[in-house]
């Protein structure tokens, strides 16, 4: 039988996006975050990514039981609730870093300069970062409503 958890609509959607912009937020304009962000090789940032997809599946899948990946509409084989999840969790955290002019701001104050590939990096690499928390946030969204 299919649950209500296991249909895919545009309110779970916006569900994450709530739940990935709340808990998003703290991590963008905090220092630490971005000096962590400019010693990451890249290297760290797969490894973040990894970590990432690896939270987002278990939220979604493993931590519900009512939730079949094998019974949800896909793309590519992917089941569209994650993919929406992974672009909620990282979207989240670039749509806001950049509303607040973040990249430039620590840039500037961690004396990098205004190279555009420069602020490129170490937005990319702080947005690994703040995706682990903003996953939490999209994924319990999803589930809990």
């Amino acid at each position: 039988m299919v649950g209500r958890n296991q249909r895919y609509a545009l309110a779970d959607s916006a569900q994450q996006v709530v739940g990935g912009f709340l808990l998003a937020g703290p991590f963008v304009v905090t220092e630490e975050v971005w000096l962590l962000a400019n010693e990451m090789a890249w290297y760290n940032v797969v490894v973040t990514v990894a970590i990432v997809f690896a939270i987002g599946y278990g939220a979604l899948y493993q931590a519900d039981s009512g939730r079949d990946p094998d019974r949800e509409a896909e793309v590519g084989g992917i089941p569209v609730r994650f993919v929406s999840l992974m672009v909620v969790s990282f979207g989240s955290v670039l749509v806001l870093g950049l509303a607040i002019t973040a990249p430039t701001t620590f840039a500037e104050q961690l004396e990098l300069g205004t190279e555009p590939a420069v602020i490129a990096a170490l937005t990319l690499k702080a947005t690994s970062v703040g995706a682990i928390f903003s996953v939490v946030g999209a994924a319990t969204a999803d589930s809990v409503f």
